[in-house]
């Protein structure tokens, strides 16, 4: 991303399939919202576990996407999904706990878990199980695992069996369960699983980066059991007093704007479907069709050894960013890059043509 920035200071326009981020805005009803609660009077603190009527909405949505009757106590209302990774890793985990990651994965996880001193543990996914882990891959000796279903950077999602298979692993070796849903309404088939449908014994993180479209508003959530809450509310009094208070405004709106946001949804169908007919084509063909999120995984280790010296030269020759695959998968990853197709269609279309040319001329 930066490489990319400093190529368009230069004067370079550059195509961004480098960033996880949506390319539209909140949604309107929410700007909206915000503003109107701005004249209203000062937005101060709100209680630890955010808004009560924003972890009620919350809850209701439970219930219109999966069927699933929640509590809205056991909702957390957090500072982003990062925030809610930080609060479920504090809760669930002591020093020096083993917590079992599927690789390719979001490297922050990794990254906070070393943090606070934990001990990732990558689980090195297959091809052939659209690398999602299975109960198989499970090593022993985990406290916990970290399941992503859309997963980033493959984009591909767990079914019920999938899914139960590995909650009913877990809770046979007392491993804590944890699934990050944050890319759930970003689907373009069946829609995602949520652990909740399977267990109540899970903590549950989403955001309303992905699918609400409002990634700088740092606002996300978990559900916890009802066991946990008080453990996770004196966590996060005193690591985040609470979440923005403008962005939990701003999306109590967000959930009641399905149409603006499935219109939205549509154009990542679109693209998705631009890519995986334009990256086989200009020689990027070893790809798993994502079910979810916006992101295409693809093998280039029959191109290149080094990913992130491909992607520098796939910036620099072709105007294109995108991220190696090392961000990912440490040990596999020299040999893969990730392809975001987030943004606006007409960027998508032209980013395939300069790949086309590009990889044509490299030969």
């Amino acid at each position: 991303m930066e490489a990319a920035r400093a190529a368009e200071e230069a004067g370079r326009h550059i195509i961004h399939m480098e960033v996880g981020q949506p390319g539209t805005a909140a949604p309107e009803a929410a700007r909206r919202a915000l503003a109107a609660a701005m004249e209203a009077g000062p937005l101060g603190y709100t209680v630890a576990l955010g808004l009560p009527e924003l972890r009620a909405r919350i809850a209701r949505l439970y219930g219109e996407w999966y069927g699933v009757d929640l509590d809205p106590a056991r909702v957390v209302v957090t500072p982003g999904s990062s925030g809610a990774f930080i609060l479920a890793f504090t809760a669930l985990f002591d020093t020096g706990d083993r917590v079992g990651l599927g690789d390719p994965g979001y490297p922050s996880y990794r990254q906070i878990l070393s943090a606070l001193g934990f001990t990732p543990v990558g689980i090195q996914t297959s091809a052939d199980n659209r690398f999602q882990p299975v109960p198989a891959d499970l090593p022993e000796g985990l406290a916990g695992l970290m399941l992503a279903s859309p997963g980033n950077p493959s984009g591909t999602m767990l079914g019920k069996a999938g899914m139960a298979a590995l909650v009913e692993a877990t809770q046979a070796r007392g491993i804590s369960l944890i699934s990050d849903e944050i890319y759930h309404g970003l689907h373009y088939g069946a829609r995602g699983v949520s652990a909740l449908e399977l267990t109540d014994e899970v903590y549950v993180i989403n955001s309303f980066s992905k699918y609400f479209s409002m990634t700088g508003w740092r606002v996300g959530w978990m559900v916890v059991p009802e066991d946990h809450i008080r453990i996770v509310e004196r966590i996060a009094q005193n690591m985040f007093i609470c979440p923005p208070h403008a962005s939990q405004v701003a999306a109590l709106a967000a959930l009641d704007c399905t149409p603006e946001l499935e219109a939205n949804r549509a154009v990542y169908a679109k693209n998705r479907a631009l890519m995986l007919e334009g990256l086989p084509k200009a020689g990027f063909s070893k790809i798993a069709p994502p079910d979810g999120a916006f992101y295409v995984y693809a093998d280039v280790s029959d191109l290149t050894g080094d990913s992130r010296a491909f992607a520098a030269e796939i910036l620099e020759k072709a105007g294109v960013a995108v991220t190696p695959g090392l961000d990912f998968d440490p040990l596999r990853g020299h040999g893969t890059l990730r392809f975001s197709y987030a943004r606006a269609t007409a960027d998508i279309e032209e980013g395939l043509a300069r790949l086309a040319a590009f990889m044509a001329a490299r030969g």
